[in-house]
């Protein structure tokens, strides 16, 4: 989970919208805002080139909260996949909030997965908190998932992580390849800022392994923005 800056001012049209008796706050220009802002990437799992996308209240307005319901504060960009698990339990009603700074989303939360066998991902919580707790358990059960279906879901995720995660891995070992000349560390250096971006597809995935490693920061840190 990396964090996001919402755009300003709100849609005008979730104002008009929300003194209808069945206004609807996909309205106007809502979608292609949310997807600007969250770089087309679902905001619980990074994943990019959504299929099914989903416009969420990070805070659910079950129905009777119109405030809540067409806050542009309280909409989120999130595939069905992520939006189906953190809308079954109530406890998910209270995570970090990745459009917030002061919640430090990227400095509370690391996501790993190992190549071999990567059969599961391991999200650990690196502030003694108990809603960055929740969040990590959320992200957890998004990658490997909660009951049987959602963890056909979830096995299908982590192929794309996967191979994400490999050609990440084989630009960086090709960088640091002695027969490289300055046009070639040139162009994989290109390759792996993109990859860090908050565009690319589990880009907190990718941050994590640049900032962990000092190496690694000392050669790419300039690329991982707050």
């Amino acid at each position: 989970m990396l964090y996001f800056e919402k755009s300003q001012p709100a849609p005008e049209c979730l104002a008009i919208e929300k003194e209808k008796k069945n206004g609807s706050y996909r309205c106007g220009c809502v979608v292609d805002r949310l997807n600007q802002d969250f770089k087309g990437k679902c905001y619980i799992c990074g994943n990019g080139s959504l299929y099914s996308i989903n416009v969420e209240h990070f805070v659910p307005h079950k129905g009777v909260d119109k405030e809540l319901e067409f806050s542009w504060g309280n909409l989120f960009l999130c595939c069905s996949h992520c939006n189906n698990i953190k809308g079954a339990h109530a406890k998910y009603d209270d995570i970090l909030n990745c459009t917030d700074p002061l919640h430090d989303v990227e400095g509370s939360i690391a996501c790993y997965i190992d190549p071999f066998p990567g059969e599961k991902v391991n999200v650990v919580a690196l502030k003694s908190d108990a809603r960055v707790e929740r969040t990590a358990e959320l992200i957890r059960d998004v990658f490997n998932g909660s009951t049987p279906l959602k963890k056909l879901e979830s096995a299908n995720m982590r192929d794309s992580l996967l191979a994400e995660m490999l050609d990440f891995n084989v630009t960086l070992h090709r960088y640091f390849d002695e027969k490289n000349d300055e046009d070639d560390k040139s162009e994989y250096r290109r390759i792996v800022k993109r990859h860090l971006s908050k565009a690319s597809k589990f880009s907190s995935f990718k941050r994590r392994v640049i900032l962990e490693k000092a190496f690694l920061f000392h050669e790419f840190g300039c690329f991982i923005n707050p």
